[in-house]
């Protein structure tokens, strides 16, 4: 297989010189652990305090890994990375909220971005997480085979009903939906409702996602099971495969509670898990669509081998390629400009509401070994290339 992630020039196309010093700072502090831990204590700390921080917020990470702060403010960046063939995938990224009204507010917003993407090429996708809809302990008790006191049977009727009314949109306008992974103690409670989605409105096609996150070493029997049934039912199954979000705070909370972590036991194991999961899902493409979910090259390229092997048109309409806006320019854009369906998923909303995912992001991208150190070799090699000219 022909190496393309390391063509920066096509990588970093859309960004002017002056983007391209931005993303290299950025990265730079990232690449740093304890900055990364200042800097989420200081930002915390100056939104708390309404101290007049979000302007530089907005200019630097904000600007970097978000498309704005609405639906509207995000048509810029997506008609511009379609331009080279990328497709965007618009995500209301605001986190922890717990409240009725907010979470109707997301389903508002969630039913919108259906609309934004129906009469949008360059939106194949429409997403939205669980727990944006409804209250984590909620999940978390009905995963754990507990009952419900009445109250809190309505208030998961109420979170059943926005799931419907969206996976209904979306099957109405022809809008395929990604339903994103979160922990995996809420995440059974969150399965089972996918999947009666999925046995409502993926009938003809795969219109509703679920997401599988691989570094559990559960998902693939999960994967294999769910086939089971989607044949013996009659439907397709939709997935987002990725490596997962949450490792440290899976971890801690098996040895809290004294139980086998869900989360295989190395880095090697989650990536021969993944392209396992991958595997299969090509294997039963009659059956499945598949979300590819990474930013691991040699998981991008052992996918686009499997699909030569196969025979597997390059855009084929089953199989999408994804990754997060502002990270691996590298492996999105050389996609794209080699005939593969590509789409970034691009967070959006008030700045104040976004920095928890932001945050995330950070703390994420530091305890992934190689991530930060891929990302500032790459923007290296780009400036170097450039001043060359």
């Amino acid at each position: 297989m022909e190496k393309i992630f390391d063509n920066t020039q096509v990588a970093f196309s859309l960004k002017s010189d002056t983007e391209l010093d931005r993303a290299y700072f950025l990265f730079k502090m990232i690449d740093s652990q304890p900055l990364v831990r200042i800097g989420t204590a200081v930002t915390n700390f100056a939104l708390k305090a309404n101290l007049p921080v979000e302007g530089l917020i907005r200019a630097t990470v904000f600007d970097h890994f978000c498309g704005g702060v609405n639906e509207d403010d995000c048509i810029t960046v997506v008609d511009k990375m379609f331009t080279k063939g990328v497709s965007s995938v618009l995500d209301y990224s605001v986190e922890g909220k717990e409240e009725e009204e907010q979470f109707d507010a997301a389903l508002e917003m969630t039913l919108k971005t259906i609309e934004f993407a129906k009469e949008r090429l360059a939106i194949p996708f429409a997403v939205f997480k669980p727990t944006g809809l409804g209250r984590f302990e909620l999940y978390e008790k009905l995963g754990e085979n507990q009952k419900l006191s009445p109250a809190e049977q309505t208030e998961w009727d109420r979170v059943v009903a926005r799931f419907d009314l969206i996976c209904s949109e979306a099957h109405k306008k022809d809008v395929s939906l990604l339903i994103d992974g979160e922990e995996s103690w809420m995440q059974d409670a969150a399965d089972d409702l996918v999947t009666d989605m999925m046995r409502k409105y993926n009938k003809e096609k795969a219109i509703v996602f679920n997401t599988l996150q691989m570094y559990r070493w559960d998902r693939l029997d999960y994967l294999k099971k769910l086939h089971e049934v989607a044949k013996n039912e009659g439907f397709f199954i939709g997935m987002k495969l990725v490596r997962g979000a949450y490792m440290e705070k899976e971890n801690k909370r098996a040895e809290e509670k004294n139980y086998v972590s869900p989360i295989c036991v190395s880095k090697e194991a989650t990536d021969i898990n993944y392209d396992a999961a991958v595997h299969y899902m090509l294997e039963h493409l009659d059956m499945m669509s598949i979300f590819a979910g990474t930013h691991n090259e040699l998981s991008s390229y052992k996918l686009m081998e499997m699909m030569q092997e196969r025979g597997i048109a390059k855009n084929d309409h089953k199989i999408w390629f994804g990754q997060l806006y502002g990270m691996s320019d590298n492996i999105s854009y050389n996609l794209a400009a080699n005939g593969y369906n590509v789409a970034k998923y691009l967070p959006f909303g008030p700045v104040k509401d976004v920095m928890p995912y932001l945050i995330r992001r950070a703390e994420e991208n530091t305890s992934v070994a190689g991530q930060t150190s891929r990302e500032l070799s790459m923007i290296k090699a780009e400036r170097n290339r450039r001043k060359g000219k």
